[in-house]
């Protein structure tokens, strides 16, 4: 891996100088260098404007922005440019572009008009990746690579015939022969069974479900496509330059069809791009979950964001602008949890385009504005903020989340459409945000020694080995929670015979012989006082405590929320959709039990972490709420230079950065 240099935390965004007439450029650096701005992506849509022609390049225009930034001291991490190909492309090969499940073409127009599976769009782009990392590989400007941008979000599942030879081809390499496959998706089912592999296709429009197992290959292999692009122009970098390689990864923005665990190995550094979403009152909570979730992608260290906004979006239905003091809390949050670098899209707002409403660093009104104003002072807190780097979070617990078994949950024919992926991961994060407990979202195969409390929200699929690994994490001391319609397939969408949940009936002393979900609307309510919906379960208790039981609904009497000893450590199971009053009860509990407790006391809608390097830790607090609050700290608080002798004041939607004083005295 080559290192991601620097002093201090990054700050910038996408640049787009080739938007604007060359007179404004030298004006960009130097409204740049006001706000403190030291880090800029480059090139990463202008792929047309580098190659007009087929295998003409013009740099010049780039070789002058270049040096302009580096003469302003602004670094730059140079997009290969092959986003989004160019319209000359798609004229010479139209069978590069993407088709529908139904047959649709995809046409240029937008962005991403490209089969990922294109044997023609891969060379071309690599040709470029070539030209590109070639002329810039020793640019004193460019300190780092960004591969493509967003890579599958638009154009993520193709069903052309170049992507059908493609996924058989994939096929071939996973299952070796047609019995394997055929008995991996079950084709006894439906009179499905494949005698060659030409009769296999992507799953296209049907006349009614298709294939579960089939539907969850092509998802793999979709992926697989998009990380084999990813791959294939690291190693053209690799071969030409000595920076660091990364690409934004879209963690948290809803976007599920990349295995972003799988994609982390392929880059040097892991970076995100993260909006809120306008509609959620509570979207701060989306976005720390988000950085969380980053942070485990990247193996619990530094990352970088990659974009974030200043105001408003431009592609939700509401594009609701950010509230004074808002970009501050959202950026620090990102740096409290893990990031290294805060970058937006983009720097100077689009004047034409798609994304012309879309807010920036320098706003159409200019830069004597709210929003460059805040741009200023974030600029002058990140510097203030430069020792943080490189320091790690503090994380207790664990909250287990694969992607595959996000895919196969929400595939068609399950026995509630209700039951959602995010739903009960969201629920406990939510809870533990709360209660003011930082959480690592890590892959089933992580390693848990480390945590005291590890959560496995809907985790249908799950492989043997992941299984077996939270049995061991148990019988060492651990404290683990699995919720409702988890353990319940293998990796073949195979249901795991003898009982529901399957591959932690064993652990959890449970055996559930039928699901009873709930109609719309309906509830339950448990002798505790918990209130539930969505789900119900006929559980029986084989070994393990029970805790609540329902009092109405189809199953009165009936387990919903069990404790099983195992080992030196305790496995808790609960078998319905608990409210968040009921969430809340549940992971306070857990977290008394595991002795988990939280980064610092602090009042309600206040976030608290802690970020640490050996023996420094700093504790971020950043207030959510319309109230001055009080914060138990002592140190010296780096946005102010203020100390505080074991009580912080915070105001009302204010951020404090506490460098914490060392047990051997004061920092």
């Amino acid at each position: 891996m080559r290192r991601w240099q620097g002093d201090g935390i990054s700050f910038g965004g996408d640049y787009n100088p080739e938007q604007w007439p060359e007179e404004t450029w030298s004006e960009d650096v130097d409204l740049m260098r006001r706000a403190g701005v030291n880090l800029v992506s480059v090139g990463i849509f202008s792929w047309a404007l580098l190659e007009p022609t087929p295998g003409r390049f013009e740099f010049g225009w780039l070789d002058r922005v270049l040096g302009l930034l580096h003469d302003g001291g602004v670094q730059v991490d140079l997009a290969t440019a092959t986003a989004s190909p160019p319209p000359w492309l798609a004229r010479q090969h139209p069978q590069t572009l993407p088709r529908r499940a139904d047959g649709v073409t995809l046409w240029p127009g937008g962005r991403q008009a490209y089969c990922p599976s294109s044997p023609i769009f891969r060379e071309r782009s690599l040709d470029l990746v070539r030209a590109v990392a070639g002329r810039y590989a020793e640019h004193p400007a460019v300190v780092m690579w960004h591969v493509s941008n967003e890579l599958g979000c638009h154009n993520v599942h193709c069903y052309c015939d170049v992507s059908a030879e493609a996924f058989r081809g994939w096929l071939r390499e996973r299952y070796g022969d047609l019995d394997r496959l055929n008995d991996a998706w079950g084709t006894a089912f439906w009179s499905q069974r494949y005698g060659d592999w030409a009769e296999i296709n992507p799953p296209r429009a049907a006349p009614t479900f298709a294939n579960p197992t089939q539907q969850l290959d092509f998802l793999r292999f979709s992926s697989d496509e998009q990380r084999a692009q990813l791959r294939a122009e690291r190693e053209v970098l690799r071969t030409l330059v000595r920076q660091p390689v990364t690409t934004n990864f879209m963690i948290g923005l809803g976007v599920k069809h990349m295995d972003y665990h799988s994609w982390a190995a392929d880059v040097d550094l892991v970076s995100n791009d993260h909006y809120l979403t306008a509609a959620d009152p509570l979207a701060h909570l989306g976005l720390a979950l988000a950085a969380d979730h980053t942070r485990g992608v990247a193996g619990g260290a530094p990352w970088l964001l990659m974009e974030h906004s200043t105001s408003a979006v431009n592609w939700q239905p509401r594009n609701v602008a950010k509230l004074p003091g808002q970009l501050r809390r959202n950026s620090l949050a990102h740096v409290a949890r893990g990031a290294d670098g805060v970058l937006f899209f983009q720097w100077r707002a689009s004047r034409a385009g798609a994304e012309k409403f879309h807010s920036a660093l320098v706003p159409h009104a200019g830069p004597n504005t709210k929003v460059f104003r805040e741009v200023c002072q974030l600029g002058a807190d990140l510097r203030a903020l430069a020792e943080v780097r490189g320091s790690r979070v503090d994380a207790d617990v664990a909250i287990l989340f694969d992607w595959e078994a996000w895919w196969a949950v929400e595939l068609d024919s399950h026995p509630s459409v209700d039951v959602t992926y995010a739903d009960r991961l969201n629920a406990l994060y939510g809870a533990l945000w709360r209660a003011g407990v930082t959480a690592d979202i890590v892959h089933p195969s992580a390693d848990l020694g480390g945590y005291r409390l590890v959560l496995a929200p809907t985790l249908y699929l799950v492989r043997d080995a992941d299984a077996e690994a939270l049995q061991r994490y148990v019988e060492a001391g651990g404290t683990a929670l699995v919720t409702y319609f988890s353990g319940i397939v293998d990796a073949n969408d195979h249901i795991r015979l003898g009982g529901y949940p399957g591959a932690f009936r064993d652990l959890l002393g449970v055996r559930t012989e039928e699901f009873f979900p709930l109609r719309e609307g309906e509830r339950v309510h448990l002798d505790d006082g918990s209130v539930a919906d969505v789900w119900t379960e006929w559980l029986h208790a084989e070994g393990a405590d029970v805790l609540a039981s329902y009092t109405d609904g189809p199953l009165p009497g009936v387990p919903a929320l069990t404790r099983n000893a195992v080992g030196d450590g305790a496995a808790w199971y609960v078998g319905t959709r608990l409210d968040e009053p009921a969430t809340d009860r549940l992971v306070a509990r857990l977290l008394a039990e595991a002795d988990v407790r939280p980064a610092a006391p602090a009042p309600s809608g206040v976030e608290v972490v802690r970020r640490r390097d050996g023996d420094r830790t700093w504790l971020f607090a950043i207030n959510h709420t319309d109230d001055e609050v009080r914060v138990a700290a002592t140190g010296v608080d780096l946005l102010t230079g203020g100390r505080c002798g074991g009580e912080l004041g915070l105001p009302a939607g204010g951020v404090a950065v506490v460098r914490e004083d060392r047990a051997d005295g004061p920092s």
